[in-house]
């Protein structure tokens, strides 16, 4: 409870504190089931999208495998060093609640395909794509990973919040309401009595005031 005068003019101050202070409750409250909601629903997302990568890659590497088996380890890293490719990565932001988070976004710029028409194969041009859209896949699962990691540092900040409010701040703010309304019916109370002990008091006199 506060340590305030009890007041009318306090009553009013501290009520309107309680009353902000239960609307903030109220939308950290909101933006906390928002939150996690879409920190579950980002959870999903990566679960789906490892598997994609960890696929993505068994696939790549089975396509580098197979084109060494055909061409010969030596031939595909000289093909490997010849390879004109590029790749950029743009990465924007959105935000949620407040929050904000990447969004990644992989390009290549290539010029397939990669092998002379003897002595190499195709297998070679199919390793390439395979790997390319693995490391697609590993940009996409970067940026939902740190989102969750976000996600999940603003919910845990407001909880704290929420709890805060919920647990300290209204249940003072109420306990100190409580006091003041508590202490001024008590002292209208007092008052009353005191009217009414001096309004029988003058009528009392006012009888005894003899007649002239």
């Amino acid at each position: 409870m506060r340590n305030v005068a009890p007041t009318k003019t306090n009553m009013l101050k501290l009520k309107e504190e309680l009353s902000f202070a239960r609307l903030g409750h109220e939308l950290l409250d909101q933006k906390r089931s928002i939150l996690v909601a879409e920190l579950m629903a980002l959870v999903d997302q990566a679960t789906s999208w490892d598997e994609r990568v960890s696929s993505e890659l068994a696939t790549a590497y089975r396509a580098l495998e197979d084109a060494s088996m055909a061409m010969g380890k030596l031939r595909v890293a000289s093909v490997a060093n010849a390879v004109d490719a590029r790749s950029s990565i743009r990465i924007r932001q959105r935000r949620v609640m407040g929050v904000t988070l990447p969004v990644v976004d992989t390009t290549f710029q290539d010029k397939p395909p990669y092998h002379s028409p003897s002595g190499t194969s195709s297998r070679l041009d199919s390793a390439a794509k395979e790997f390319r859209d693995a490391l697609r896949e590993m940009g996409k699962l970067a940026e939902l990973k740190v989102s969750i990691m976000r996600l999940a540092t603003e919910v845990k900040r407001t909880m704290r919040k929420v709890n805060a409010l919920e647990k300290i701040a209204i249940p003072e703010l109420e306990e100190s309401v409580r006091f003041i309304r508590d202490r001024l019916e008590e002292n209208e109370r007092d008052t009353f009595t005191l009217m009414k002990m001096v309004k029988n008091r003058l009528a009392e006199a006012k009888e005894e005031v003899p007649l002239s």
